[in-house]
């Protein structure tokens, strides 16, 4: 008989277990509204910032220089960013023309930018600044309208909890022990307070479930905790592999969808969910002060239409200095991108990527009736696309409307692009059907 009551206590719990769990997840109706608006925006804005950007040599510092915590913790004494100004910030992210900002809460270093009740390790106890940039920040997205996503680490080289170690973090001094289940505590607590003290949050995109890829990370649970207190905040995880249950889009890291140039993306199938690929302005995500090497704005135009094309949104980085600035250089080709934004998004903004696969010429985009053909590579004047199954009624060039020449035959849709009319980013031809 007791046999029999243990047996049903336990189908209970298990049960218990199973409607609260992530693994048979779906999603609440206002969910899947934020998966169309995020796949509708497209573009935007990546921030690294932390105690880090004080040495000027990216967020790995701590790692990278084998910095033990009593070392690192004076850091946050040299963190006084005077000049940081949500309203700036925000205003920049719309004049490039992003949507959303994706901001780092806590890094891999354990430090939060916000004011955390379950540590002191944060931007308000342990800088002389001591207030809230998260919150400031929060506050003028409301304010000017830009959705903001929380990027939250898993991974953490400070917290003495976080044990046994991962693949990294091996120089951080921290003793050799610890419970795993009360750090994962810890930071379902931080994550608790980020979706109930900062308004509507638009998602959380966290990193570094890599550093401990057998360990028991009681996702389930967390994301349960998430859509419980912001059903419509998105849940992406950088992990590198196929979507797991819960989470609501899919990432790549500097790959577009379906690429591995990096070698992060070698157990990341492209899924059903919405897309996402992140890349950097220069070499670095935190700031550094010795990296030069800036892309230029035809690059990252084209790779935020490429990314379009490949049905991904395209989230830009920069790392703002210590004091709280974005360095000009990258202020200066947001702006242009938001110039170029203002002309073309058309053919960007709330599209899918296009019936034909991208090439070395282009990507194609589609919205309502309209394929929006983007030549940014080098074709001849002469253009073959596959057909993709609609009546093609009229083309023509989405700069100047002036007619292209096509023809449409079983082999295919031939069209005449001349090269006196390409443009030096992208020349779009619209295909209306």
């Amino acid at each position: 008989m007791i046999n029999r009551i243990l047996l049903l206590i336990a189908l209970l719990v298990s049960g218990s277990i199973a409607a609260d769990s992530q693994s048979n997840y779906q999603p609440a109706p206002e969910n899947l509204v934020a998966r169309q608006w995020f796949q509708d925006a497209k573009f935007g804005l990546f921030i690294h910032w932390g105690v880090y950007s004080t040495l000027a040599s990216g967020e790995w510092v701590m790692y990278q220089q084998k910095l033990n915590k009593a070392t690192y913790e004076k850091l946050p004494d040299f963190f006084n960013p005077q000049a940081f100004n949500a309203a700036e910030w925000v205003k920049m992210v719309k004049d490039a023309g992003m949507k959303y900002i994706t901001i780092t809460s806590k890094h891999h270093d354990g430090f939060a930018m916000w004011a955390t009740k379950q540590s002191t390790w944060n931007i308000v106890d342990r800088t002389p600044y001591g207030k809230d940039v998260l919150k400031q920040l929060a506050d003028e997205c409301h304010k000017q309208g830009v959705k903001l996503f929380f990027y939250h680490s898993h991974l953490d080289w400070y917290q003495d909890n976080y044990y046994p170690r991962g693949g990294t973090g091996g120089s951080s001094g921290r003793p050799d022990k610890g419970d795993w289940n009360t750090y994962l505590d810890y930071m379902d607590n931080q994550l608790t307070e980020l979706l109930t003290n900062y308004g509507e949050i638009a998602g959380i995109w966290f990193d570094g479930w890599w550093d401990k890829k057998d360990a028991d990370w009681r996702l389930d649970k967390t994301y349960s905790l998430i859509h419980k207190l912001q059903p419509a905040a998105l849940v992406g995880n950088n992990h590198h592999q196929a979507p797991k249950p819960g989470e609501d889009f899919q990432m790549f890291e500097k790959d577009l969808p379906g690429h591995n140039t990096t070698g992060f993306s070698n157990e990341s199938k492209v899924g059903e969910l919405p897309l996402e690929t992140c890349e950097t302005m220069n070499g670095a995500w935190g700031f550094n002060i010795h990296d030069k090497n800036f892309k230029s704005t035809t690059q990252l135009v084209q790779y935020l239409v490429k990314a379009a094309g490949s049905n991904a949104n395209f989230l830009l980085n920069v790392g703002p200095m210590p004091n709280g600035k974005i360095q000009p250089e990258f202020v200066k080709t947001l702006g242009e991108m938001g110039e170029w934004m203002k002309v073309y998004g058309e053919a960007v903004y709330g599209t899918r990527g296009g019936p034909i696969d991208p090439h070395p010429w282009g990507v194609t985009t589609i919205k309502g009736n309209k394929v929006y053909v983007h030549l940014m590579g080098e074709s001849d004047e002469n253009l073959l696309l596959n057909d993709f199954g609609k009546k093609i009624r009229k083309a023509y060039l989405f700069d100047d409307q002036s007619a292209i020449v096509y023809k449409q035959t079983e082999f295919g849709i031939n069209m005449k692009v001349p090269q006196s009319k390409r443009k030096p980013i992208d020349t779009i031809v619209v295909l209306e059907f």
